[in-house]
């Protein structure tokens, strides 16, 4: 503790202002049990940015980490590129920091003489993506901590394609951010590197949406939607998008439509829990509506609810949403002729193989990386031959067509509503089409538990249920034996049955998967931006008609169940 107070005490002089100063000192007065958790560890800038609970410290989101964050990523930009007028794009969300920390983050840049286009409000992480290319920009910026909780906030750095950085970048820069001291930061903002951008780059980005999200269908103006924006920054821009698409009845859930820091109606601003969709779910069973849609704060991921076969609302998993919307752009590229074996989509190591049968099934390839978009992103840019039809992953993610590199809910949510209308027009729905898909293939069922451990013991007990999994891998897993273990760690895939090893060609990450006999898939994962770990269940089976739909769809659930008491999560 004394080596903690030590750290904490260099926070009570300069070049930390008297606001933060008064902060510390209050802690140390107080001898506040806050004062570890600010201070045990550095706010790690990781391979994809940072992401922590705002305030003074260490180990807290604040000006000095995120100046330290950008000073270091100036550093770098000017020693990759020397002679070379640099520019950046920086956006960001609906939390109550995320505007005077952009501001921070402009001046920091600006005093580097470093050319700045700042968002003039809050949009969409997509958007950013979207205008690191429209205006040729260096390196992107955005402020936000996705659907975490209130107190949180987090910055997220991409390259010049427009995706998240990836090696050999991420590394280096971040050597650079862990070089300096705060008082090498240079707070000292020029304004005339300071640029306001904003509905010029919306107008571009609507039409870029559109061009890649819609299809030639018919209907669209029967389809009933309701929308919510989960208080976040989707209402700028996705209301508008199905509006210029055709789409009329459109109905938002007013009281999640303005944007709100504190996301006061729900518990979690996460479309993949339910609850944060249910005053949507109720709208849509009042009004009668065939589609929900709901996105995080950020709008990159997007939750998607249609009716069933008994015409109540169910809300689709990732997986579900990934593999409707990869079989329906597949097939459309199909149809046009485009079809000629130089296409792929992309997928993740955790995300359901069936998005892999689908693509087969087309004579498509699947290309699978580790978990995060900026990994399918790094797809394209290492595949210029081929074209890219979309990708996603299993945390509610999907990418239409390259125009942005990352995760996209505003023309996700354009393609759930084609797919949606396109099928009702055919008096189908979007939830028939996913049952066509399991009949077709195989019908595979995920699930997701989260285990939540916080502090410097959580941080020790997930690393040992790692470092437990693997010294005593699993042989059998409900009963089917264990065929493949794969250590993303240690880029190692051995073969259980015969013994061979060989080593897989991807980046290391600290990921185990297990495969079995029977084709389930069980992968545990610690969070990179959450202090948590994440078990993943996929199971599989076939489907020969609709009329077995539920009875194999709780056969496969309570397989799900029986490896999770067997595995004691």
């Amino acid at each position: 503790m004394k080596e903690i107070l030590d750290i904490a005490k260099t926070w009570l002089s300069e070049p930390f202002d008297s606001e933060t100063r008064k902060e510390i000192q209050q802690l140390i007065d107080t001898n506040s049990d806050d004062l570890a958790d600010r201070f045990y560890k550095n706010m790690e800038f990781g391979t994809g940015g940072m992401r922590g609970i705002v305030g003074a410290g260490t180990n807290r989101i604040n000006k000095y980490t995120l100046g330290k964050a950008t000073q270091g990523l100036s550093n770098y930009l000017k020693e990759v590129y020397p002679n070379k007028k640099l520019k950046v794009a920086i956006g960001y969300d609906c939390r109550h920091d995320s505007k005077w920390l952009s501001k921070v983050v402009a001046d920091v840049l600006s005093a580097n003489n470093i050319q700045v286009f700042l968002f003039e409000d809050l949009r969409p992480t997509p958007e950013l993506s979207f205008a690191v290319n429209e205006l040729n920009c260096d390196v992107g910026i955005v402020l936000t901590a996705s659907h975490n909780p209130p107190e949180y906030n987090g910055y997220k750095v991409y390259w010049n394609d427009g995706g998240q950085i990836v090696p050999p970048h991420d590394k280096k820069i971040i050597d650079k951010v862990n070089s300096l001291q705060f008082d090498e930061i240079n707070f000292n903002t020029n304004q005339e590197f300071i640029s306001y951008i904003g509905t010029e780059i919306d107008e571009a980005f609507w039409k870029a949406s559109l061009t890649s999200g819609t299809f030639d269908i018919t209907g669209r103006e029967d389809l009933k939607i309701v929308f919510t924006s989960l208080h976040g920054t989707s209402i700028t821009l996705i209301p508008e998008v199905l509006k210029r698409a055709g789409y009329t009845n459109i109905h938002i859930v007013e009281e999640q439509a303005t944007p709100d820091g504190d996301f006061p109606t729900v518990t979690s601003p996460n479309p993949e829990e339910p609850e944060a969709l249910q005053m949507a779910v109720d709208l849509a069973n009042k009004l009668n509506a065939d589609i929900v849609i709901g996105t995080d704060p950020d709008s990159d991921r997007v939750g998607i609810a249609v009716r069933d076969l008994e015409g109540n609302m169910k809300l689709l998993n990732g997986n579900q949403a990934m593999c409707v919307m990869t079989e329906f752009l597949i097939k459309n590229w199909q149809q046009q002729g485009k079809l000629n074996g130089k296409q792929f989509v992309g997928s993740t190591i955790v995300s359901s193989n069936l998005v892999n049968e689908i693509a087969d099934s087309y004579g498509v390839e699947t290309k699978v990386g580790l978990t995060g978009f900026k990994w399918i992103a790094k797809m394209i840019k290492d595949f210029p031959e081929l074209d890219f039809i979309g990708g996603g992953e299993e945390s509610f993610g999907y990418m239409v067509g390259d125009f942005v590199r990352d995760k996209d809910a505003v023309t996700s949510a354009l393609l759930a509503c084609e797919i949606a209308a396109d099928a009702k027009v055919n008096n189908s729905s979007l939830y028939n089409e996913l049952i066509s898909i399991y009949i077709n293939n195989s019908f595979y069922k995920e699930h997701l538990i989260a285990i939540v451990k916080k502090g410097m013991d959580g941080a020790q007990q997930i690393k040992q249920m790692m470092i437990d999994l693997r010294e005593n891998p699993l042989t059998e897993i409900d009963r089917s034996k264990v065929t493949l273990v794969c250590d993303y760690q240690s880029s190692i895939q051995k073969n259980l049955i015969t013994g061979e090893e060989t080593v897989m060609d991807i980046p290391k990450s600290n990921v185990l998967i297990y495969h079995t006999e029977d084709g389930s898939k069980i992968a545990a994962r610690p969070s990179g931006t959450e202090p948590k770990i994440k078990f993943y269940f996929s199971v599989k089976t076939t489907l020969d008609s609709v009329a077995n739909v539920e009875k194999t769809e709780q056969e496969l659930d309570a397989k799900i169940q029986r490896i999770i008491k067997e595995l004691s999560l």
